[in-house]
């Protein structure tokens, strides 16, 4: 068993969002891999079996200090190029909860990119009363929200609440009810908060709430932007297909670039980004 440390979505260590890495988890409980995150104390850590394997097959689980969580983008990011600089570039599989995920990693420069593709996203309107207790939650009005933005609940392997803020102004205070906003997403199965502005139409910038998992905030989480993006593919169809820029962390003084690609005849949605490892 080898346990690291990377970030994901930067190309420095200064940047991105931290994650564990357990390589050869194959014979670690439940128990013992809560244990290695909470130890670790990154939003999430994944453990994935033998990387030794050549069938470039992995069961892979994520866990944040306080629970199993069921898909963490920043981690699959992270763990696809340690597999990559531990042999080479290539293309596996990982075995999710929610089903499999393939992600293919590539040279970068003097770094390494790595692509997921998500499983089949969804996303729906959200409640009028459930957005209420959020923007409560938030300390935000529904004034503060943008339009032609509506608010959805987002699925690519974790359910997401997806909020618009009409201005950056609005997103860059963000000072929120913890306890409240724990308790909503527990009751509501979601995951985090995606909060977001729209900078220009391939531009957005976010914040990522993660209450559930014991994290203020995450600096870049994957799995929202995957949900992200299946949002605008049901609520922007005539643009689907266009590359988007999510820029997160940056409020954080940890700033992350993923880059976003939806088609409009597959319900999957790729998540790009760079990850480095922490010395």
């Amino acid at each position: 068993m080898e346990i690291l440390s990377y970030t994901a979505f930067t190309d420095t260590p200064d940047g991105g969002n931290p994650a564990g890495v357990v390589l050869g988890a194959d014979h670690l409980s439940d128990t013992e891999m809560l244990r290695i995150a909470a130890d670790l104390g990154h939003s999430e850590t994944a453990f994935v079996d033998d990387p030794d394997s050549s069938s470039h097959v992995h069961r892979i689980r994520y866990f944040s200090p306080l629970a199993e969580v069921d898909f963490c983008g920043h981690a699959t990011i992270a763990t696809a190029v340690a597999l990559a600089e531990a042999t080479s570039p290539t293309t596996v599989t990982f075995l999710t909860n929610p089903g499999p995920v393939q992600v293919s990693t590539a040279a970068a420069g003097a770094g390494i990119t790595a692509t997921l593709t998500s499983v089949p996203t969804w996303s729906e309107p959200a409640d009028g009363e459930t957005v209420q207790a959020a923007l409560d939650a938030l300390n935000w009005s529904a004034a503060d929200l943008d339009p032609h933005f509506p608010a959805h609940v987002a699925f690519a392997g974790n359910r997401h609440l997806i909020l618009a803020a009409g201005t950056r102004s609005r997103l860059t205070s963000l000072h929120y009810d913890f306890d409240a906003l724990a308790a909503l997403c527990r009751n509501q199965a979601w995951t985090t908060v995606h909060l977001f502005h729209r900078e220009a139409d391939t531009v957005f910038h976010a914040r990522n709430p993660f209450p559930p998992g014991g994290v203020v905030e995450d600096p870049a989480t994957g799995a929202a932007a995957a949900a992200f993006g299946g949002y605008l593919r049901t609520v922007r169809p005539t643009r689907a297909g266009r590359t988007v820029q999510i820029l997160q962390g940056h409020d954080m003084g940890r700033p992350s670039l993923l880059t976003v690609g939806t088609d409009p005849q597959d319900p999957r949605i790729k998540v790009s980004g760079q990850a480095v490892r922490i010395p």
